[in-house]
């Protein structure tokens, strides 16, 4: 009788530790509406975290990029694939990762956003071989409001 008590016991709380939600610790995240590739980085920086681009430490830094919309209507026909079209007009702000705003641009007919900036501007009066600044570039699309990690090099 006390083994029928102990398993019927140990099912309960088994059962009852299974059916418990438990929240999911990451934020969610829903997919960018747009791929913001940054002009300038290496191969593979689309789909990379944080493209870096490289400039020399005198001079001015040109922060652009392409926005694209992705359609995916021709993904099952090999001769076809995925087509990436130029989004026009679409505002984006730049900023430092400290919040501090560089400019708002909007994109143009081929969807390329640039941004001429010294690199006092970026917070660096005198940057050294290897300095990196980082870089946000959010916007909105479709409704839906995405934004971008990329770095700036000194080199």
């Amino acid at each position: 009788m006390k083994k029928i008590v102990a398993y019927s016991l140990t099912l309960l709380v088994a059962v009852s530790f299974a059916s418990c939600k438990v929240d999911d610790p990451f934020v969610d995240r829903v997919v960018a509406p747009v791929l913001v590739d940054i002009v300038g980085a290496s191969f593979g920086s689309p789909i990379s975290a944080e493209p870096t681009v490289r400039y020399p430490a005198t001079g001015g830094v040109v922060l652009t990029a392409r926005l694209l919309e992705l359609d995916k209507t021709n993904i099952l026909d090999n001769a076809k694939g995925i087509d990436s079209i130029p989004v026009p007009n679409i505002p984006i702000k730049i900023t430092l990762r400290t919040g501090s705003s560089l400019g708002e641009v909007t994109s143009n007919a081929q969807g390329i956003v640039s941004l001429e900036k010294s690199w006092a501007e970026l917070g660096v009066p005198a940057p050294a071989v290897g300095t990196t600044i980082k870089i946000s570039w959010s916007g909105s699309y479709k409704g839906v409001a995405f934004t971008r990690l990329s770095q700036v090099q000194a080199r």
